[in-house]
């Protein structure tokens, strides 16, 4: 046992968790090494005995089961052809709308990540097509990559969300009431996204012209492809078996069909034998990458887990989280200043963490302040998740940001960081929106599931 206050139990655990992260060392094995080291010197000798009984009771939980599932689903389809020809029918059907092919961008990767849910998956997937295709039609670098990059964050707020599912679990909030929940605001933040495309592209395209007006030389904005209407529907057959999984997946789990982890499993399955069929896909050396890809990273994803609840057990056990849960609620704030607080600190732990690693480590000392201040947790949820999307496009981490500079290593790294930068404006606009109307996340789960108690 310890003489010290958790005051200075919270310093001692968050500065060291700090300096182990800088080191390099993996998440989770910074974690589970800094939560072993405080139950060693601060905790009864007898909890290091029991270190594998409470990971495995904390993990053993049946809409955890769900993860591996959703995520098999979105190696069948991310590691197949199925997001490239996404991308191409969405493209030859929109053409002709001014900004068409960022539209396009847009839209496929909002509906690759719901179908794959994962936002790396989608950069990976509708970048590799559509970044060479947009700079290919005069598209600045810049801009083609800051709109895959933004386009590829729908994947941790579009419904599956492996995200909402760990924020379900540690909110102990109704997953299916989440999912719904993220619907409106992920059709918003499409929309916003849409829009700013057209205006980006009418700006460029008049840059454009003008400079050729002028003697300089002619942009590929400046020339046009016309797909005919066979074009169009060639590529139909491709499409929409994966769009009819989408809508099946989501009927089954919103109609009470199936529990979350049953429409993983048959969504899981379903994207197999799609691959199979269409892309003929079924050789062992055809799905080898699909497996070993998904037991990769759900090993990963789940050790983070186990370590990440192992975290919080011991912040919990040492009276941290409910000391620095109090320490808020003691700053009298009023509750839209409160909730300020708790989103900029989210947004500071986000270029550093993964949306994983704050939903599970912040979980016991933000949600008591914020359900106290009368917040819907759900609601909450889904305005974090757009703070954690931020992240993943802001330096100095930036998942996003390096998965576009993967698949696009001729874009300079300061042109692909200014063109998400519009996109973090239109985040910040769309959690603004949803504050104002917060019907725009709750109206859609209240209206299917009822109105929530909680």
């Amino acid at each position: 046992m310890t003489l010290l206050t958790p005051l200075s139990l919270g310093l001692a655990y968050g500065s060291t968790t700090l300096l182990v992260m800088l080191s390099g060392m993996p998440i989770a094995f910074a974690l589970g090494s800094v939560a072993l080291t405080f139950m060693y010197f601060f905790m009864p000798a007898a909890s290091l005995n029991m270190v594998t009984q409470n990971v495995y009771e904390e993990i053993a939980n049946i809409t955890l089961l769900s993860v591996p599932l959703f995520i098999l689903k979105g190696a069948a389809i991310g590691k197949s052809p199925a997001g490239r020809d996404l991308y191409l029918a969405l493209h030859a059907w929109m053409h002709k709308i001014p900004g068409g092919l960022g539209i396009a961008n847009v839209f496929a990767c909002g509906l690759f990540a719901a179908m794959a849910g994962s936002s790396p998956a989608t950069c990976s997937a509708i970048g590799s097509a559509g970044i060479p295709e947009m700079r290919s039609r005069g598209y600045s670098g810049g801009f083609a990559a800051g709109l895959i990059a933004a386009g590829g964050t729908l994947g941790i707020l579009l419904p599956p969300s492996i995200t909402m599912i760990l924020y379900a679990v540690a909110a102990e909030q109704s997953l299916g009431r989440l999912f719904l929940a993220g619907i409106g605001p992920g059709v918003l933040m499409v929309a916003l996204f849409s829009f700013y495309a057209v205006w980006r592209y009418r700006l460029e395209y008049r840059a454009a012209a003008a400079t050729h007006a002028a003697g300089g030389a002619k942009s590929a904005y400046l020339d046009s492809h016309v797909y005919t209407l066979r074009d169009k529907v060639e590529m139909l057959p491709r499409v929409l078996p994966f769009v009819i999984l989408l809508i099946g997946v989501m009927i089954a789990l919103y109609g009470g069909y199936a529990t979350p982890s049953e429409t993983a499993g048959l969504g899981a399955i379903l994207a197999l034998l799609l691959v199979a069929i269409v892309y003929r896909l079924w050789r062992p050396k055809d799905l080898a990458p699909l497996l070993s890809s998904t037991l990769r990273e759900s090993t990963m994803l789940m050790f983070i887990v186990g370590m990440s609840l192992l975290y919080s057990y011991v912040m919990s056990y040492l009276h941290i989280s409910q000391s620095a849960a109090e320490a808020i609620v003691a700053l009298g704030l009023s509750k839209w200043a409160l909730l300020t607080t708790i989103l900029l600190m989210v947004m500071v732990l986000g270029f550093f963490l993964p949306p994983v690693s704050i939903i599970l480590m912040m979980a016991p000392i933000i949600l008591p302040p914020l359900k106290a201040a009368g917040f819907d947790l759900i609601w909450f949820g889904i305005v974090m998740t757009i703070v954690m999307e931020m992240g993943l496009i802001h330096p100095p981490v930036g998942l996003n940001i390096f998965v576009i500079k993967n698949i696009a290593p001729d874009i300079p790294l300061k042109d692909v960081i200014w063109g998400v930068m519009p996109f973090v404006g239109l985040m910040l606009l769309a959690i603004v929106l949803c504050s104002v109307l917060p019907g725009i996340a709750t109206a859609l789960p209240d209206a299917v599931m009822g109105v929530s108690t909680k």
